[in-house]
Parts: C-alpha cells; structure tokens; sequence
C-alpha cells in the first residue's frame, strides 16, 4: 500500500503558523455531544442569460427575509438528487431530472441546533415556469451580483465558489 508523506510543521512557542494567521486553526472546535445532521440539498437554477435564482425565505421561517438557493430537505430514502427534483416542483412548479442536475459545491455549516450538509447543484434544463409556490419573493441575479444578497450562514460561502464557476 503506497504511503504518503506529510512535511511536519514547527510552530515555535509565541509563533504562529500559517495556518493559524488565516483564522483556520482551532477555532471552530466544539466539544460535548455531536449535533443531529440535516441533509438539505439546493440548485442554482441558471437561466439562459446566466443568472441565478435566489429565493427570500418568507415571513414566519426561520431566516426570515435572507436570500437563498432553492432546495430543501432529503427525506428519508430519497437521495439528494431524488430531493431536488421534488423540492423544485413543490416550491418552483418546475420540472427536471436527475440527470440534469450537475454537483458543484456543498456546505457544512454548524448552526445552533443542527449541523448542515448542503450538496449544492447547477441546473440549467427544467420545464415550466418558475412560480414562488410557498410565498417566497423570487429574483434572477447575476453572478458578479450574488454578493449583495444578505444569505444564510450555510449558502454565503457558495457565492464565491458560483461566481468562479459561471
């Protein structure tokens, strides 16, 4: 079985690694009991001038007013995919498939109460109109624009990702 080497780091005492200079050592460290893991699974529709559909979480949801990709939970037996597609007809009125759903990026994100794990898939084939089914406000953003919409902690680091991507 091939091995692989890893350069070991010394960080002398009063010093600090790169790693630690960019924020990412040790501080998102929790400890006690493990959170119950949500699986929600989300696209980014884009239209055939490249935008982006955003869609405002309604008034009475938690996150109420921020802006977000469209999607939901996977329910159990169903595989995101599988989740997607019905998500996107109970919330949009549109139709896809499976296979028209590409992976592009996911979140893991540690909310208060649950962790997170949100696959995150660029969907640029569907049939019907896309309709706010559940009182949510829906927009068309372009790229360079994704930023200026206030998000959820989970989707925020999506933009970024998106934007290199389109």
């Amino acid at each position: 079985m091939p091995t692989i080497g890893v350069d070991a780091v010394s960080v002398s005492q009063g010093g600090s690694s790169p790693t630690e200079q960019a924020g990412c050592w040790g501080a998102e460290v929790r400890q006690g009991a493990a959170q119950p893991l949500l699986l929600v699974a989300a696209a980014a529709l884009i239209d055939i001038d490249g935008r982006v559909l955003l869609a405002q979480r309604p008034e009475g949801r938690s996150m109420a007013g921020l802006w977000e990709f469209p999607g939901g939970k996977v329910d159990t037996g169903e595989t995101p995919e599988g989740a997607l597609v019905r998500e996107l007809q109970e919330e949009l009125g549109i139709d896809t498939r499976q296979s028209c759903l590409a992976p592009i990026a996911f979140a893991s994100h540690a909310y208060e109460s649950f962790h997170l794990l949100m696959p995150l898939y660029a969907c640029r084939t569907w049939r019907g109109a896309v309709q706010p089914r559940e009182g949510q406000s829906l927009t068309w953003v372009r790229p360079a624009r994704l930023g200026d919409y206030e998000m959820p902690p989970a989707d925020a680091p999506l933009v970024a990702v998106l934007r290199d991507l389109l």
